[in-house]
């Protein structure tokens, strides 16, 4: 593994960052983010949302630092510094959602190549989530697992769902995978909107903060989803509802004021978990990490709580 860059400037992490190139089985080069690597009681492996990238979990890391615990974040192929799938950069492209898990698989192999503290704990938050939970199925190597509004449904309104799968899927035939969803096109949520009326979050020294990030290093932008990811994580989401969990201890926060995943989605879901504890969270928007002091205080609390009552290190 090669050294990859770190921006530690808009990173806000622990002191001792360090990023990694890793390259996934079939070619696509991917980033990892580490901090905190002497943490004595474990590693969290933090699977990102679309469109985000690894620094913007440095201040996370901070927080996992503070109670004990290492962090990894990844980038995504297609997102942050890791490779671009289409011809148009920002564009947040797959072709097959499962090619996530190729990622995944090599983010597992260097955490154990680097020696990184185990036990090893998953930390999924939107996209991440379906990512995680999928991983969950296929047997990824963690203790414990938590989720962040994990996209297990994508909201909209009940009479766009039709029109998006037909949209969506007639795409691939007609050669227009490769196109924006429609009035998702643009600079991308952070740097489109103000913090008034956002969906992401309550605080606005945060939303100030991820907004500083891509200002300073436009590189990482992704904007709107291509009607072939969009097509995927529907699929993947009806998928995942259906299948059965793994026998895992799991904690989920959701917020009252989510726009941006489906609520009811992660409610049976983890109404369905004999392990699961679904935590709602008065007021917060999609990014509990990314909220007002107290609900960050509570989360990652609640996360480090979590993780270190079910840690147990591999037979």
């Amino acid at each position: 593994m090669e050294p990859a860059p770190l921006y530690r400037d808009i990173a806000d992490g622990p002191a001792d960052g360090t990023a990694r190139w890793l390259r996934a089985a079939d070619g696509v080069r991917l980033r990892i983010a580490l901090w905190g690597r002497d943490a004595p009681d474990g590693t969290v492996l933090l699977f990102c949302g679309r469109t985000e990238f690894a620094e913007k979990y440095g201040r996370a890391a901070r927080d996992f630092r503070d109670r004990g615990l290492a962090t990894v974040a990844v980038d995504w192929r297609g997102q942050g510094l890791a490779d671009r799938l289409h011809g148009d950069a920002r564009l947040g492209h797959v072709d097959r959602f499962d090619a996530y898990q190729c990622d995944v698989d090599a983010v597992q192999a260097a955490v154990r190549d680097l020696g990184l503290p185990r036990p090893f704990f998953l930390l999924g938050h939107s996209m991440g989530g379906a990512i995680g939970l999928r991983a969950l199925m296929r047997g990824l190597d963690v203790a414990a697992a938590a989720f962040s509004a994990p996209m297990w449904g994508i909201s909209m309104a009940p009479a766009l769902r039709p029109v998006a799968w037909t949209l969506s899927a007639a795409s691939r035939p007609l050669g227009l995978g490769g196109r924006y969803t429609p009035g998702k096109a643009g600079d991308g949520v952070l740097l489109d909107n103000a913090f008034e009326g956002n969906d992401l979050t309550t605080d606005p020294e945060m939303f100030a903060h991820m907004r500083r990030q891509l200002t300073r290093y436009p590189e990482l932008a992704v904007s709107g989803p291509s009607l072939a990811w969009l097509h995927e994580a529907l699929r993947e989401s009806r998928q995942l509802i259906r299948a059965p969990v793994p026998d895992l201890p799991v904690l989920t926060w959701l917020g009252t004021d989510e726009r941006i995943v489906c609520p009811e989605a992660i409610r049976v879901r983890m109404d369905d978990w004999p392990e699961g504890r679904l935590e709602l969270i008065r007021g917060a928007r999609h990014e509990v990490m990314m909220e007002r002091p107290e609900i960050r205080a509570r989360v990652f609390d609640q996360a480090a709580e979590h993780f270190l009552a079910h840690a147990r290190q591999p037979v």
